[in-house]
């Protein structure tokens, strides 16, 4: 997947998102992702839940899709440009999530989860980006043999 979403997280109490940093004794050190990125401590006793865990119900009750892959759709098919207006309306909400995920399960799956999606995406979107998937593949590879190659060189000394 050409997002990493391991180290990103949403603090329940609080706006936005956080990278998260380092462990500390009581909690972790987490930096918001914003205009003016603050450092601080999200305590033991919060709830923190990493994006890379994060699934959306489908209708198939066997199934559900990763938050990143989401967000890869979002961005193969939107780009920076998501199709709601400024203050957008429930059915908008709707609508945007059919077109992006169109076996969602309408049931399970609430407004406020849509606009919490739609917020998420423009975050990560801004301070975390998106790798162009061949671009991802290619460095895969090609880091494979420059691996195998310094392997090699170990080995002849």
């Amino acid at each position: 997947m050409p997002i990493d979403l391991r180290q990103v997280a949403a603090i329940s109490g609080m706006n936005g998102l956080y990278r998260v940093v380092a462990p500390t004794r009581t909690g972790v050190i987490v930096e918001s992702l914003s205009e003016k990125p603050q450092r601080l401590v999200a305590q033991a006793r919060q709830r923190m839940s990493l994006l890379d865990e994060i699934s959306i119900y489908t209708t198939d009750e066997e199934t559900t899709v990763p938050l990143a892959e989401v967000f890869d759709r979002i961005n193969e098919k939107f780009g920076d440009n998501l199709p709601l207006s400024e203050k957008p309306a429930d059915h908008e909400y709707k609508a945007f999530m059919e077109e992006v995920l169109p076996d969602f399960d309408e049931e399970r799956v609430y407004v406020s989860d849509m606009k919490k999606l739609a917020n998420w995406y423009k975050i990560v979107k801004q301070h975390i980006g998106f790798k162009a998937a061949e671009k991802a593949e290619t460095e895969a590879t090609d880091a494979q043999p420059e691996a195998e190659e310094g392997k090699k060189a170990k080995k002849k000394k």
